[in-house]
């Protein structure tokens, strides 16, 4: 039966799987190498895989293939052949919430499990809450550059794509929504996590005077220097990351979204010395590199392969590259840092670090808990140059 194909295809890539690159990566590999599976085969398979990943810590005295139905009843919404035939009362019963799944598994099983590192989280965290999110499949969501409201929903209403307005600028879609050949992506809208575009209510109190000098200092694809631009064009940009090819795909996305002048640079800002500019900047956005563990229910394989010990290497990390980046804060500037951790040496300890050691003011700090509205939790913190 094709069904239990599926099953022990599952369980072969699980058993495979090591974590030492995103599950994506991997699974997309084995596919490329096994024809044999059609676009349903590696839909099902893939969701399998995914919904045992969300379980993250929770049922370890139970087999591979327990433990699977028990993440595909846990984490599906509608009825699948595999658990028609291998657990029937649970797929008549796939349409009732989690509580009441809790209740009718064969399995004691804890939600707080799942999670396994409370003592390590942001006081502003709901223990509770976080665990049960990583069961549910995060929304994709778009912000909706300024003027392309009207265009950008009146293009998905005609392509017959659902969505939910959460600001005038923010919906949320299903996360396998396609939307690359409905909207202009980064020229009408960016794709970006709602968590993230809160960010944005941090830059208005950073933003001072027109026009100012900002430094994106881990800019990645650069999605906090799309938004502050939208929000002041008269922003002069700098722009640096610790690879060129990182910096490639940004400058693709600036073009994209109509940002002609900036300045980008490669720099490992974690070394002992960096080649900086020598100029100040009257805001410095640190989005640092971090242990992710707030977008980990995107990728639950995170969860289950976390080694404790990496926050503290993260923690360190980000350390050094404040240390490099804050003398380049101009007086009454401000730094906007931000992680997407829910772990407190990453964020309340750093923010305690960067009072002590830089004498900066503390304006606003908060943790985002995306967990309420199916997206990422992030913090961050403003202080100001005294």
């Amino acid at each position: 039966m094709r069904h239990l194909s599926h099953l022990n295809t599952t369980v072969q890539l699980l058993n495979q799987y090591d974590g030492k690159e995103p599950f994506s990566h991997f699974i997309k590999n084995f596919f490329k190498q096994h024809k044999k599976f059609g676009s349903t085969d590696r839909k099902t398979i893939s969701h399998f895989c995914y919904c045992y990943f969300r379980l993250g810590h929770a049922l370890k005295n139970i087999s591979v293939e327990e433990k699977i139905l028990a993440g595909i009843f846990l984490c599906s919404q509608t009825s699948n052949e595999l658990l028609a035939h291998l657990k029937p009362k649970w797929n008549e019963n796939i349409q009732l919430n989690l509580e009441q799944k809790l209740s009718i598994i064969n399995y004691p099983l804890f939600i707080k499990e799942v999670f396994p590192w409370k003592d390590e989280l942001s006081t502003a965290v709901d223990y509770e809450k976080f665990c049960k999110s990583f069961l549910i499949q995060p929304d994709l969501f778009l912000r909706i550059r300024p003027g392309n409201e009207d265009i950008v929903k009146r293009k998905l209403t005609d392509a017959n794509i659902a969505f939910a307005e959460i600001t005038g600028s923010c919906i949320s879609l299903p996360n396998s929504t396609k939307i690359e050949d409905v909207i202009e992506i980064n020229k009408e809208a960016v794709v970006q996590d709602y968590s993230s575009q809160q960010i944005g209510n941090f830059f208005p109190s950073a933003i001072g005077h027109s026009p100012f000098t900002s430094w994106d200092c881990c800019a990645a694809s650069g999605g906090k220097s799309i938004m502050l631009y939208d929000m002041n064009n008269a922003v002069d940009i700098t722009v640096s990351d610790i690879r060129k090819s990182i910096l490639l795909n940004l400058e693709k996305r600036f073009s994209e979204a109509g940002i002609k002048k900036y300045r980008s640079f490669v720099a490992d800002l974690a070394a002992k010395e960096i080649k900086a500019p020598s100029k100040k900047y009257d805001l410095i956005i640190a989005d640092v590199p971090c242990s992710g563990s707030g977008t980990w229910s995107r990728n639950p394989e995170a969860l289950v392969f976390f080694n404790k010990e990496e926050i503290e290497k993260y923690s360190n990390l980000q350390k050094k590259i404040l240390d490099n980046v804050l003398p380049h804060l101009s007086v009454n500037g401000r730094l906007v840092y931000i992680t997407c951790s829910v772990f407190k040496k990453e964020n309340e300890e750093i923010a305690d670090y960067i009072q002590q050691k830089f004498q900066l003011r503390l304006q606003q700090i908060e943790l985002l808990p995306g967990y309420e509205r199916k997206a990422d939790s992030m913090f961050a913190a403003v202080f100001t140059a005294q």
